[in-house]
C-alpha cells in the first residue's frame, strides 16, 4: 500500500535540459517516494531516456532550469560515479560491451565502492565470490558469465540479466530501468522482471521506462506517467497503462495542447 508518509527519494521540479543546445526536457515534475514503483511511458522522442540520463549525470546533457533533489540534497552537482555510490542506479536500454574487463572484477569493484559509501567493509575476493554466486540465483544466470569480459558476446537477454545482477549487488535506493524489456524473449522477460520484483522493498524505489504493457503485467507499478514533448502530461495508476495499450498515443497530443493553453 502506498504511504504518503514514506520518505521522498527523488524530487524533480520544473526540470529542463538540452543536448547540443537542442531542448529535450521542458519542465518535468515528478516525486518518487520509498516503496514506490513508477512507470514512465510515451512515444519515442518524448524525453524518457533523456530524463534517465540527466538523473544519472550523463555529461552530454545540460540542465538549463529546475532542480533534482535526492533524499533532500541537490543531485545535479554530483559526478556520475558519486551518484552511483550514494544509491542511484541506471539500467541501460543497450548495455555496452567492455572487452578486456573481467565481469567478476567489475562487479566486485563497483560493489565495494557502494559498500564503502554506506560505511561497510569491503569484501575480499573470496567473500565477494560467495556473495555474487548467491545473487546469481536471482536472475538464473550461469556462473560462467562471471569469467567473461563485461557483456562481451552476451545475448540481449544475458546483458539485461547482468544489469539486474549489478542492481542486486549494489542495492540502490533508486533504480532507473530504461526499457529493460527491450530485446527480451518471454522467458528472459519473466526472469528479469522476477529479479526486479524481488529487489523492490519499502526502502527503495524503481522508475521503469517502457513502451509496453507486457512489462507492467509482471512488474505492477503504483503510478504510471505519460510523457510528451519533454514533460509529464498525465499521471495515474496502472489503469492508465491499459488505456495507452488500447488507445495508443493520439489522445496525448490533445492532453499536451490543453496543458500548453493553461
Amino acid at each position: 500500500m502506498i504511504s504518503l508518509d514514506a520518505p521522498v527519494l527523488i524530487e524533480i521540479r520544473d526540470l529542463c535540459a538540452c543536448v547540443d543546445d537542442q531542448p529535450i526536457l521542458n519542465g518535468v515534475n515528478l516525486t518518487i517516494r520509498a516503496g514506490e514503483i513508477h512507470a514512465l511511458m510515451g512515444r519515442n522522442g518524448s524525453g524518457k531516456s533523456t530524463l534517465s540520463k540527466v538523473l544519472a549525470g550523463h555529461p552530454a546533457y545540460k540542465v538549463t532550469e529546475g532542480s533534482v533533489l535526492y533524499r533532500g540534497e541537490d543531485l545535479l552537482p554530483l559526478e556520475p560515479d558519486e551518484r552511483s555510490r550514494i544509491g542511484l542506479f541506471l539500467g541501460f536500454q543497450y548495455p555496452v560491451e567492455i572487452p578486456g574487463v573481467s565481469n567478476l572484477e567489475f562487479l566486485r569493484v563497483s560493489t565495494n565502492a557502494r559498500r564503502l559509501e554506506q560505511g561497510m567493509e569491503e569484501l575480499d575476493t573470496f567473500a565477494f565470490e560467495d556473495f555474487v554466486r548467491e545473487r546469481l540465483g536471482l536472475v538464473q544466470m550461469d556462473p560462467a558469465f562471471l569469467d567473461r569480459s563485461v557483456n562481451e558476446g552476451f545475448s540481449g537477454g544475458e546483458k539485461k540479466r547482468n544489469e539486474i545482477l549489478q542492481m542486486a549487488l549494489l542495492e540502490p535506493l533508486v533504480a532507473i530501468l530504461d526499457e529493460t524489456d527491450s530485446g527480451l524473449d518471454i522467458d528472459a522477460l519473466r526472469i528479469v522482471s522476477g529479479g526486479v520484483n524481488q529487489l523492490a522493498n519499502v526502502d527503495n524505489a524503481t522508475l521503469l521506462i517502457t513502451h509496453y504493457q507486457r512489462l507492467l503485467d509482471l512488474i505492477q507499478p503504483d503510478y504510471v506517467h505519460v510523457m510528451a514533448a519533454g514533460r509529464i502530461v498525465r499521471s495515474g495508476d496502472k489503469a492508465l497503462a491499459l488505456e495507452l495499450e488500447q488507445r495508443g498515443y493520439e489522445w496525448v497530443d490533445r492532453e499536451l495542447d490543453a496543458l500548453e493553453m493553461t
